[in-house]
């Protein structure tokens, strides 16, 4: 992500308007390819190196803004690490109490000699030695990996960047999405629980949701790393086909309110991988068994986000009794933490008053007490549910209810 000092805005009255870059401009292209080959080059050289090979591409001009932008997402890009056969603390130890020794000894002190001493007795030659005794200083660590990317990626992955740079300094954003589908408002909701922020979300129409978030500016403490988080949900936020969001925004050193503007009309692409329409294999299976075996029970995608007093709920399908019209929500959990699991069901117990059911994984492991507690409302299975078993459950709730 940009830092602050990297950040390009225009301003009008009091809104906020990011200077993204024109994908087809030749001049960025050409910039966002030229550091592209010099990044190719670099793997294999240090931190310290691979900085001043870019400095002496780019300059070190604070008003080349555009091209520093890019060379800071690039580094984002790269993998570093300790080069050294030993720890360098451990390294630097030996060569202290080494030297000590010879100044002790009334010796005079070679540092070459010292080096290769102590190389002699751990195995290593003496260049090995030399290059791991710092090899921990951060401009010491060796560029491992890079992560190539195409000049189009890059150039929309800066606009992103530069969209998430704002948000961060936000105090309260509204985001309006329209005409999803079920599967792609589940993974945008789940996104905001993961990335654990604070939101209410209030349907808006057919097909369509308010969701209202705190900025980390507006809490009174770990702003930074809620700030982060609230820029990590950016990309997902990207792959909604319509949708607006609007932030009020802290600018500057005086803090000035302003406004920040997102939409699908801007143009940004999310660098991230698209899942918000995936279905997992073994969840396909499930439902073209179900719909093959099950007489007499309609299994749909879940449509709707059930609101509780704690906030909402994301179920995966809905069981419907094609006689009586009756339903039971259903939840496949294969991915989730068993304490997070437990929570869930505590939540749905005391706050949600119509059936469901928790189709667990066995690797969860919870034991035998609380699987009593969860009664009609778990289904344990090992590789996949069974339909069957999923009815049965179904049905048992139903005939509970009044």
């Amino acid at each position: 992500m940009l830092t602050g000092k990297l950040i390009r805005v225009g301003h009008s009255r009091n809104r906020l308007i990011p200077r993204y870059l024109d994908l087809t401009d030749r001049d960025c292209r050409e910039i966002a390819e030229h550091l592209l080959e010099v990044y190719r080059t670099l793997p294999g050289r240090t931190r310290g190196e691979a900085e001043e090979e870019v400095i002496e591409t780019i300059g070190d001009d604070p008003r080349q803004l555009i091209p520093q932008g890019l060379a800071k997402l690039l580094e984002d890009r790269c993998e570093f690490e300790v080069d050294s056969k030993i720890e360098p603390e451990e390294l630097r130890e030996k060569v202290f109490l080494a030297a000590a020794a010879a100044r002790t000894g009334q010796r005079g002190f070679d540092r070459l000699e010292i080096l290769n001493q102590v190389g002699e007795e751990i195995g290593l030659p003496l260049d090995v030695v030399d290059r791991g005794l710092f090899a921990d200083l951060k401009s010491e660590q060796r560029l491992v990996k890079f992560d190539d990317c195409t000049v189009d990626q890059l150039l929309n992955r800066y606009n992103v960047a530069l969209a998430q740079a704002i948000l961060v300094r936000s105090t309260g954003v509204v985001v309006q999405v329209h005409g999803e589908t079920p599967t792609r408002y589940r993974h945008l909701f789940r996104a905001i629980k993961f990335h654990r922020l604070i939101c209410d979300i209030q349907p808006s129409g057919a097909e369509a949701y308010t969701l209202r978030l705190d900025g980390p500016l507006s809490l009174f403490s770990a702003t930074q790393k809620y700030g982060l988080q609230l820029a990590f949900f950016l990309p997902t936020l990207l792959q909604c086909k319509r949708f607006e969001l609007t932030a009020t925004i802290r600018w500057g050193a005086q803090r000035k309110e302003k406004t920040f503007i997102l939409n699908d009309r801007d143009g940004l692409k999310s660098p991230t991988v698209d899942y918000g329409e995936y279905v997992p294999k073994e969840l396909q299976m499930f439902v073209e068994s179900f719909r093959k075996s099950v007489a007499g029970w309609e299994l749909s995608v879940e449509a709707e986000v059930v609101s509780l007093p704690s906030g909402y709920w994301t179920p995966d399908y809905r069981l419907v009794n094609l006689a009586t019209g009756e339903f039971v929500r259903l939840e496949i959990l294969g991915f989730w933490r068993r304490t997070d699991a437990e929570k869930l069901y505590r939540r749905l117990a005391k706050e949600h008053d119509g059936p469901f059911i928790l189709a667990v994984s066995e690797q969860f492991n919870i034991d035998e007490s609380l699987a009593d507690e969860w009664g009609e409302h778990i289904y344990r299975f090992k590789r996949q549910p069974l339909p069957a078993e999923i009815v049965r459950l179904a049905e048992a709730q139903i005939r509970r209810r009044p």
